[in-house]
């Protein structure tokens, strides 16, 4: 598929440098907006507002919806006034408020005075609502119908009012203070057996919906979860104020997920994509953290500094640091990685703990335990018979293996636990992941290895 578009996009790109545009625009009423789109990270400045003219006015819009930031504000400083007019005009509402909260100022301005009235009001409605809740991603464009309405008088109202809809299959049921009572489906209304059948008698009135201060990763959660083409949202007095589309629910995913990653690999999260973004962001977003990473393996250092008597006496000893140090590092982000995301699918609660760090204990019993094994034959073939090793004891052989299980345990339980704590703390759990879990293990394994070295060995 990528590779059957890369041919597309170099005829064209042809097409464009050969000044064909007629050609140009035939080709392209015929493509996916989202193709387009992505048409447009191909081109040079000057190229994209020719490029754009060329579509039609409604695929123009769609279009403008799915390029990158940075070529939309492009566009719109060369806008005129009328043409800022038409493409905001064919905007749904949710994507012309994503549009205002990501453009500067002055840009924002032109874009609010292009809008019709009751464009700009529904924008600043949107726009009140807290960041990342379901009130700031919802569209107030959607199909409401009432409870006394017949089929055919429902009917005809989604005929007149969807044209301008973002979505018109799912129709939400209200009463006259807006209150939502009920929701209803065009293939409801269409396999109704009387045109005169009430709206009330064929409602679904248990409706799933969301508040405006619910959190948008939940929102997609509920979608996903519950199969639905759109959330109905309602306010505090449950009077509805608008709907999640599918769409934007697959955009916060993404977007979610992207930052678990991030966040994941001990990197500010960023908005920006990888090619688009320059050298000094990129710094920005990971010089912090490999400084806090850099400060917490200073602790390590210290550890092992402080049982350098102990190294001296038993030079073999050394060999075996970076093994263990890697495996518990290994085995705790196993554990983080699976409980950071149960956690993100809300599989796990916080009352789950208990169940979790069981779980977690047994797992690392089996695995500290094949380890150990595995780790001691290889170990006294290879390090001590094949290599010739005299200095690895029978002793030295245990101590490593019995600080190996212990690692593996106490690796997999931080790795369950700490992601836990930091919901608990209204953190985002993925903060607690592999570097940051690396850095505590291998701590860990550096004190549990000594303690079996002085215990076992009399160091």
């Amino acid at each position: 598929m990528a590779e059957r578009f890369e041919i597309v996009e170099k005829a064209l790109l042809s097409l464009l440098n050969d000044k064909k545009y007629s050609t140009l625009r035939d080709i392209l009423i015929t493509m996916n907006p989202s193709d387009i789109a992505a048409l447009f990270d191909s081109l040079e400045d000057a190229k994209i507002p020719l490029l754009f003219r060329l579509l039609p006015k409604e695929l123009a819009a769609e279009t403008f919806v799915e390029m990158e930031i940075d070529a939309q504000e492009l566009l719109i400083r060369g806008f005129s006034d009328n043409e800022l007019k038409e493409v905001v005009d064919e905007l749904y509402v949710d994507d012309a408020a994503a549009l205002v909260e990501e453009m500067p100022a002055n840009v924002v301005k032109r874009i609010l005075k292009s809008a019709d009235p009751e464009m700009r009001f529904a924008i600043n409605q949107i726009l009140r609502y807290d960041e990342n809740s379901a009130g700031s991603i919802m569209t107030t464009e959607y199909v409401s119908l009432r409870p006394q309405m017949t089929v055919e008088e429902a009917i005809l109202r989604i005929r007149r009012q969807g044209v301008d809809k973002e979505t018109i299959y799912t129709c939400y049921v209200t009463d006259s203070q807006r209150r939502l009572v009920g929701m209803v489906t065009v293939k409801d209304l269409l396999l109704a057996e009387d045109d005169e059948t009430p709206i009330r008698d064929i409602m679904l009135t248990n409706v799933i919906f969301a508040t405006t201060s619910t959190d948008q990763e939940e929102v997609a959660q509920m979608l996903s979860k519950y199969n639905f083409l759109a959330m109905p949202v309602v306010d505090a007095e449950s009077r509805m104020v608008g709907i999640v589309t599918f769409d934007d629910a697959m955009d916060v995913m993404e977007d979610e997920a992207t930052e678990d990653i991030e966040m994941m690999a001990g990197m500010t999260p960023s908005e920006k994509p990888y090619l688009k973004s320059s050298v000094f962001e990129l710094f920005k977003h990971r010089i912090p953290w490999l400084m806090l990473l850099m400060v917490t393996s200073t602790f390590t250092g210290l550890i092992i500094t402080s049982f350098e008597d102990a190294l001296a006496a038993q030079v073999a000893l050394t060999a075996f640091i970076p093994m263990l140090m890697g495996t518990g590092g290994n085995c705790g982000s196993q554990s983080s990685v699976s409980i950071i995301r149960a956690l993100s699918l809300g599989e796990l609660k916080l009352n789950d703990i208990l169940r979790v760090v069981w779980k977690e204990i047994r797992t690392a019993v089996l695995c500290g335990v094949v380890l150990a094994v595995f780790n001691f034959g290889k170990i006294w073939l290879i390090d001590r018979i094949m290599l010739g090793n005299e200095s690895i004891t029978l002793m030295v052989d245990l101590v490593v293996c019995c600080s190996l299980a212990v690692t593996v345990l106490l690796a997999k339980l931080v790795g369950a636990v700490l992601p836990i704590g930091a919901q608990a703390l209204k953190l985002d759990p993925a903060v607690m992941a592999s570097p940051f879990i690396t850095s505590i293990v291998d701590a860990v394994s550096l004190l549990v290895y000594f303690m079996f070295a002085n215990l076992m060995l009399g160091l």
